[in-house]
């Protein structure tokens, strides 16, 4: 347990706010949360913590959210599913400043363990070609050739870490989150990713009585997809340890988007009728974790099944949507 204060960046986000409602479970009460968005628009809210509002892109507001900070997690980014990222690169970018203000506020405040959640779309694209992918390991990140926009900016922010580590001594942990999906989360409007946004359309046909779903993509791509609650373990495990190296976090269950609609069309007890939209943002076309690594040297990896990740995901949304 932390002997001092936790600052939790991006605390309004689906994260985020996983994170200060685990660290309170935990029994830490020293927590500030912090997010751009006025409360009343953040997914969670722990009325037990101090929720700040500061926009964490400028340099002041990051010296007044580390402020006597001894923990800090780094979760601000303006991002969402590949609708978002591959129509938003420039703003995806703009990240960049958050994490790099957060990094000189952290040696400013003497913080003494900074975590900075980084992305698989740091990964080179041409390992991402086929459905049939060979799991990402760590040291396909280079040669870099990142997802546009987005993992350009992740893995910039990593070598930030990386490098106020080796040059300040700031104590820097990274992890390259996949696809991570639960309640509480975006399932619409344009930033949600595809476990919610799969949930949502079938929720929908099923209400509407209109048995159709649109699939971005031919469907044949293939992703892992990583529960919120292995998310929460992995993050905390990682920051504890003495591992200084970027470290994959995610399932290595790999399913085709068509595989993770019959999932869902499974838990609502339904079939639709599939139409495929190829114009749309689809992604690359096959993106699996290794877990080697996590393995090795914590002794764990995310374990929670696609199946049982997505029906509490399911339920959530479905509650979420009828309240409307």
């Amino acid at each position: 347990m932390s002997s001092g204060k936790i600052v939790v960046c991006g605390g309004g986000g689906f994260i985020g706010g996983h994170l200060v409602a685990d660290l309170l479970r935990q029994g830490h009460r020293d927590i500030r949360s912090v997010d751009i968005k006025p409360t009343a628009e953040w997914y969670q809210v722990s009325p037990k913590v101090e929720n700040v509002q500061l926009d964490l892109q400028e340099k002041e507001a990051c010296e007044k959210a580390l402020a006597g900070a001894h923990t800090v997690y780094n979760l601000a980014a303006d991002m969402g599913g590949m609708g978002f990222i591959e129509n938003n690169r420039a703003l995806c970018m703009l990240s960049v400043l958050i994490n790099t203000h957060l990094c000189m506020a952290a040696r400013q405040h003497g913080v003494q363990r900074f975590f900075y959640a980084s992305s698989a779309c740091v990964y080179a694209a041409d390992k991402q070609t086929s459905p049939e992918v060979i799991a990402l390991k760590e040291s396909d990140a280079y040669p870099a050739m990142p997802e546009d926009g987005y993992g350009w900016e992740k893995l910039f922010s990593e070598r930030m870490c990386r490098h106020y580590r080796e040059d300040f001594g700031l104590t820097t942990r990274v992890a390259r989150y996949h696809n991570v999906y639960g309640p509480h989360g975006t399932y619409d409007g344009g930033r949600e990713k595809a476990p919610a946004a799969v949930c949502r359309k079938v929720i929908q046909a099923k209400l509407s009585g209109k048995h159709e779903i649109e699939i971005w993509g031919d469907g044949h791509q293939t992703r892992s997809f990583m529960y919120i609650d292995d998310c929460l373990k992995g993050t905390q495990a990682i920051l504890a340890s003495d591992i200084i190296e970027p470290l994959n976090l995610g399932s290595n269950e790999l399913v085709t988007i068509n595989g993770l609609v019959d999932i869902v069309e499974g838990i609502a007890g339904i079939k639709l009728k599939r139409s495929y939209n190829l114009k749309a943002p689809k992604g690359v076309n096959g993106r699996n974790s290794d877990n080697t690594l996590i393995q090795q040297r914590l002794g764990w990896a995310p374990g929670i099944k696609l199946q049982d990740g997505l029906e509490k995901t399911y339920k959530w949304i479905y509650d979420e949507i009828v309240k409307k």
